[in-house]
């Protein structure tokens, strides 16, 4: 990306997610700076959502989302972002309510509590990241392409960051253990700051069902971008290498920031998954 305003945004999902400079060297050339711009864009929606801890703030900023998207087809957009996607005809082509979703889910989940279990994790953090994957599969590979293993890609990948984050997150509303989990090993919220056996085996259990949850939403076989594949093959290594470790809290922030030859081979499996454009 050779726009400075542009490059900002992108150096900071690249930040969030280090593995993706790999593989930006397997995305097609004449395609990979409206891509990129995509990921980046995402992960605005993201940190508006997650990385605000007022509430109120974060639903103003959201709400200055969805503004700039429902009218970015007729006016252009005024961010960056926003420009740089829909300068292509790619995103007029692409229905408004997709571009809406992300958006919406993102306000609608600001006063959630703790799920109560890991099934209505998934489903309550699917609602956002589902949306978002739908986006981008219809990005990649247009309105009609099946998007299901892409969103639970998405949401999962996304559960098993947020793990990395719950010592930070202890005090928000949502945490990043649903309450049956925190219940079977006797965990309460101030818990969760400090490690301890209790915690560890919590930890590992909610490893355990992401990294499961992952294999199957990749052995699919549905087309994924480049960058949701390298994404979910990360993750699954991640939640996989976590749960079997003696301290799966530390294990998660060395994986999750690691990259290397497993890294490209991971980027060349999910491009040659990535079906192209024609």
């Amino acid at each position: 990306m050779t726009d400075g305003a542009i490059q900002s945004y992108v150096d900071k999902w690249l930040a969030v997610q280090p593995q993706q400079r790999v593989a930006l060297g397997f995305v097609d050339p004449a395609v990979r700076d409206e891509r990129v711009a995509l990921a980046a864009l995402e992960q605005e929606l993201i940190a508006s959502a997650y990385g605000i801890r007022e509430p109120q703030v974060a639903a103003a900023k959201l709400q200055w989302w969805a503004e700039e998207l429902s009218g970015a087809a007729a006016s252009g957009g005024r961010h960056p972002l926003t420009k740089a996607l829909f300068s292509r005809e790619r995103a007029r082509s692409i229905p408004s309510p997709l571009w809406l979703a992300p958006v919406l889910a993102a306000m609608a989940q600001l006063e959630q509590g703790t799920p109560s279990d890991f099934a209505a994790q998934v489903t309550a953090s699917r609602n956002m990241h589902g949306a978002l994957a739908a986006l981008e599969t219809a990005w990649w590979f247009g309105a009609d392409a099946p998007s299901d293993a892409a969103a639970r890609i998405a949401t999962l990948s996304h559960l098993v960051f947020a793990l990395s984050r719950l010592e930070l997150d202890a005090d928000r509303e949502r945490l990043a253990l649903p309450m049956s989990r925190l219940a079977r090993h006797g965990l309460s919220r101030g818990q969760l700051k400090d490690d301890s056996p209790a915690r560890r085996e919590a930890l590992k259990a909610q490893l355990g069902d992401l990294a499961g949850g992952l294999r199957e939403a990749l052995a699919l076989g549905q087309p994924l971008s480049t960058f949701r594949g390298l994404e979910g093959r990360t993750a699954l290594s991640t939640a996989r290498g976590a749960a079997r470790a003696a301290e799966p809290f530390a294990e998660l922030h060395k994986r999750q920031s690691r990259t290397g030859p497993a890294t490209a081979f991971r980027a060349w499996r999910a491009a040659r998954q990535a079906v192209p454009l024609g």
